[in-house]
C-alpha cells in the first residue's frame, strides 16, 4: 500500500513547478491579507506578515520569468510553503482561540514563531539567488529578509507577560485556601486585565467562555489534566467577573424581563419589589438570579443553576426552554429541590432576624427585614459567610443526590448522577466532598444499569471525580475497574464508551493503577476497539489510555497482542482520525518491546510516513518519529539502515532536527545518524 503524502509532494518528492508558486502565491496572499490583528502575540504576527509579504515578491518574481527552476530552488520553496502553511494556522490559533489561554501560553506561542521565522531562514540557505532571475529589488528584498531572519532573537512581548504575572495572580488569590480571602477577586484589576487583551463586553466575556470550553474539550484526554483543571478554573473566573462586573446592567435585563413576563401572565400581580424593603446584607448566592429576592424555595434546573421556584416556573410556563442565568437550552424541565441551600437560607434568616415567607400561589409574599440589628456586618463578614454557606452547600447537596443514587427510582437515579457529574466537573473541593458523602460505590453500580444515560452520567461523574488523585486511589479500591472496562467494551452510547476510556487513561496516571489495568487483558483489546470505531475525540481518549498503560513496560505487549500496532499504522494515513502524533507516540513507545518491533518491521509503510513526520510532522511528532527510526535500526540492523539510507529525505531531515530540535531529539537524532554512517561505511569497506 502507497503511503498517501502530504498536499505539496508527490512521488517524485516535490510538487510540479507551475502549481507549487501558484499555491506560494495563493498562501501568501492569505496570510498578508490577515485583519483586525488579536491583541495577543500583536507583535510576532506583524513582523511575521512583513516577511511573507516580501516572499510574496520573491514568488510573483518567479512566476513571471516563466523558466527552469535548479533542484535546490525547488526544495526551498516547497520547505517555505510548509512553513508558511503553519504560520496561516498559527495565527489562525491566536485569532480565533482564547484570549486568556493565549496570554497564559504566551512565551510558548512566542517561540513557535520564533521557530517558524529559523525555519524559514533555514529554507533560505539554499536559495540559489544568483541563478534565478530576479529584479534587483526582489533580490536585496530575499537578501535583507534572510539576513534578518539569521539574527532574529525571541520576541515576548514584555507587557504580556506582566499582563500574564498579574491574571496568574488574580487566579492563585481566588483558589488560595486556608485563608479568611479565598474567594476574593479585584475585579477592577480583573476588568483591567481583560480590558487589556480585547474582553470589554459582556458578548466579549461570553464569547470567552465559549473559546475556553473548546480549548478545555479539545485538552481533555492528552495528559493534560492540569491543563483542564486550569481551563476550567478560568472559565470560573470569566464567568463569575461577568457576572460583578456587569452586575447592574444584568439584574436591570433580568428584571426588566421578569417583570415583563409577570405582567403578561397575571396583571393583578406586582412582581416588582421597589416598593417593598428588603434585607441590604443577603449574599448574592441566597438571591433568586431572575427577582433578585431573597429566595424561599430554592430549585435546582437542568443546567445546574438554582432559582425560587415560583420565578423559574413562570419562566418556564411561559415557554422558555433556556437557562435565565446561563442561555443554555434545558435538557428537561423538572425542578428539584435545593435542601441544602433551602437550610442554608433557614439559618441565615434565623442568624438575621429575618422572617421566612414560605412559598405561596401568590408570588407577592416578600421577606421584610426585622427591626432588630443584623448579626453580619461589614463586607468581609458576608464574604466569608458567603464562602462558607457554598461550601455547607455542596455538602449537603452532594448527600442528598447520594441518597437519592442508593433509594431513588431509576428515573431519580439518572437525575442524581447527572447532577454530580456537573458537580463534580469543577473544583477539587467539589470532588472531595462527593466522595466523602459516599458516592463512589454507587455510581459504580450504576455503570451496570441498562438504562443508557444513567450510565453515561455514572461513567463520566466517575472520570471528574477521578481528576483529583486521592480519588483515583478510592475509585479503584471500590472494584470499579471490571465495570469501567464493560462500559468501555460495550457501553449503551459511544459517549459512554468515550468517557470510560478517559476514565481508564486518568485512573492509569497512578503507577499502581497501571499494573493493576494491566492484569486485564479485555482492556486493552476494549480500548483497541474504540480506536478504530470511535470519533475523532474517542479515539484520542484510547491513544492516550493506550499510552498510559504502556509506560509499564509489563502492559507493552498487551498492547501489541490486542492488536494495537497495525491499527496506529492505519491511523497515521488517516487525516480524518486527527490522531497522528497520539499514534506515533505510542507506536514509538511500543518499539521497546520486541513484539511491537516484530511487527512494526513487517510494515512497508511506517518508515516512509515516519521520514516525512521528521519533515512536515509537529514537534512531539518528529521526537516520536526519531524515536521509532532509531529502535527499528538497532534491532533490525543492516537491512532497516539500508531502507533509510536509500530515501532522498531521511539523511537531510535527520541533520535538520540534530541541528534545531529540543535537546533529547538531538542526541537521538545524533545517534541515529552515527548508526547510518557506520553502516554506510561497513557496506563500502566490507574488509573492514
Amino acid at each position: 500500500m502507497d503511503v498517501a503524502l502530504p498536499p505539496i509532494m508527490i512521488s517524485s518528492g516535490l510538487m510540479p513547478t507551475g502549481s507549487l508558486i501558484k499555491s506560494l502565491i495563493q498562501i501568501s496572499n492569505e496570510v498578508s491579507s490577515v485583519e483586525k490583528l488579536p491583541f495577543l502575540q500583536f507583535r510576532n504576527i506583524s513582523a511575521m506578515i512583513r516577511r511573507i509579504k516580501f516572499l510574496s515578491s520573491l514568488f510573483e518574481d518567479i512566476r513571471e520569468t516563466n523558466s527552469p527552476l535548479p533542484p535546490s530552488s525547488l526544495l526551498c520553496l516547497t520547505e517555505l510553503f510548509s512553513v508558511i502553511q503553519r504560520v496561516k494556522l498559527l495565527i489562525q490559533r491566536c485569532k480565533g482561540g482564547s484570549s486568556l489561554w493565549g496570554l497564559i501560553q504566551t512565551e510558548f506561542l512566542s517561540n513557535q514563531f520564533h521557530a517558524l521565522v529559523k525555519e524559514m531562514s533555514g529554507a533560505l540557505d539554499i536559495l540559489p539567488l544568483s541563478l534565478l532571475n530576479l529584479s534587483t529589488d526582489t533580490r536585496e528584498q530575499v537578501e535583507l529578509l534572510h539576513t534578518q531572519a539569521k539574527r532574529v532573537d525571541l520576541l515576548v512581548d514584555p507587557q504580556e507577560l506582566q499582563r500574564r504575572e498579574e491574571l496568574l495572580q488574580i487566579m492563585a488569590s481566588n483558589n488560595q485556601k486556608n485563608s479568611r480571602n479565598k474567594g476574593f477577586v479585584d475585579f477592577v484589576k480583573v476588568k483591567e486585565v481583560f480590558s487589556c487583551i480585547g474582553l470589554r463586553s459582556r458578548l466579549d466575556y461570553e464569547e470567552e467562555i465559549l473559546k475556553l470550553e473548546a480549548e478545555a474539550e479539545k485538552q481533555a484526554g492528552t495528559g493534560g489534566l492540569i491543563v483542564v483543571s486550569n481551563i476550567n478554573n478560568l472559565i470560573s473566573l470569566v464567568t463569575y467577573s461577568k457576572s460583578v462586573i456587569f452586575i447592574d446592567r444584568h439584574k436591570e435585563e433580568i428584571k426588566e424581563n421578569f417583570e415583563h413576563l409577570s405582567a403578561s401572565m397575571d396583571r393583578n400581580q406586582d412582581v416588582s419589589s421597589s416598593s417593598q424593603p428588603r434585607p441590604s446584607n443577603i449574599p448574592d448566592e441566597f438571591r433568586c438570579p431572575i427577582s433578585l429576592d431573597l429566595m424561599k424555595d430554592p430549585v435546582i434546573v437542568a443546567s445546574g443553576h438554582t432559582y425560587d421556584r415560583n420565578s423559574i416556573a413562570r419562566w418556564i410556563n411561559s415557554g422558555h426552554h433556556t437557562c435565565p442565568k446561563s442561555g443554555q437550552r434545558l435538557i428537561h424541565t423538572a425542578l428539584m429541590p435545593n435542601y441544602a441551600l433551602k437550610s442554608l437560607l433557614h439559618q441565615w434568616c434565623q442568624d438575621n432576624d429575618v422572617p421566612l415567607i414560605e412559598n405561596s400561589t401568590s408570588s407577592s409574599s416578600r421577606f421584610e427585614r426585622s427591626s432588630s440589628k443584623s448579626k453580619l456586618s461589614g463586607k468581609d463578614t458576608d464574604r466569608v459567610s458567603a464562602t462558607k454557606a457554598a461550601m455547607d452547600a455542596v455538602k449537603m447537596t452532594a448527600g442528598f443526590l447520594v441518597g437519592k443514587l442508593a433509594v431513588g427510582s431509576t428515573e431519580i437515579q439518572r437525575q442524581a448522577a447527572y447532577e454530580l457529574r456537573l458537580l463534580a466537573k469543577t473544583g477539587m473541593d467539589n470532588r472531595r466532598i462527593i466522595v466523602e458523602a459516599g458516592a463512589i460505590p454507587f455510581l459504580v453500580t450504576l455503570l451496570s444499569s441498562t438504562d443508557p444515560r444513567t450510565q453515561e452520567n455514572a461513567v463520566t461523574a466517575l472520570l471528574n471525580l477521578s481528576i483529583f488523585d486521592n480519588n483515583k486511589i478510592l475509585i479503584m479500591a471500590a472494584g470499579s475497574i471490571d465495570s469501567i472496562i464493560n462500559v468501555l467494551e460495550s457501553g449503551k452510547t459511544m459517549e459512554a464508551r468515550e468517557n470510560a476510556a478517559a476514565t481508564i487513561f486518568s485512573l492509569s496516571i497512578i503507577n499502581d493503577c497501571k499494573v493493576t489495568i494491566g492484569t486485564r487483558p479485555r482492556a486493552f483489546s476494549a480500548l483497541v476497539g474504540l480506536l478504530r470505531e470511535g470519533t475523532a475525540s474517542g479515539k484520542k481518549d484510547a491513544a492516550s489510555a493506550l499510552f498510559n498503560l504502556s509506560l509499564n513496560n509489563a502492559n507493552k505487549a498487551s498492547a501489541v497482542v490486542a492488536g494495537a500496532v497495525p491499527l496506529l499504522i492505519e491511523l497515521l494515513m488517516d487525516d480524518k482520525a486527527g490522531i497522528t502524533d497520539d499514534a506515533m507516540a505510542l507506536l514509538a513507545l511500543l518499539s521497546g518491546c520486541s513484539e511491537g518491533l516484530e511487527e512494526m518491521k513487517e510494515s512497508r509503510i511506517l518508515m516512509p510516513i515516519a521520514i516525512d513526520l521528521l519533515r512536515f510532522g509537529s514537534t512531539k511528532g518528529k521526537e516520536s518519529s526519531i524515536t521509532l527510526l532509531l529502535g527499528l535500526c538497532k534491532d533490525g540492523g543492516e537491512e532497516v539502515a539500508r531502507r533509510l539510507l536509500i530515501n532522498p529525505r531521511s539523511i537531510p531531515s535527520l541533520q535538520s532536527l540534530s541541528a534545531d530540535c529540543s535537546l533529547k531529539a538531538r542526541r537521538k537524532a545524533d545517534a541515529l545518524l552515527r548508526l547510518l554512517n557506520r553502516c554506510c561505511s561497513q557496506s563500502h569497506n566490507p574488509a573492514g
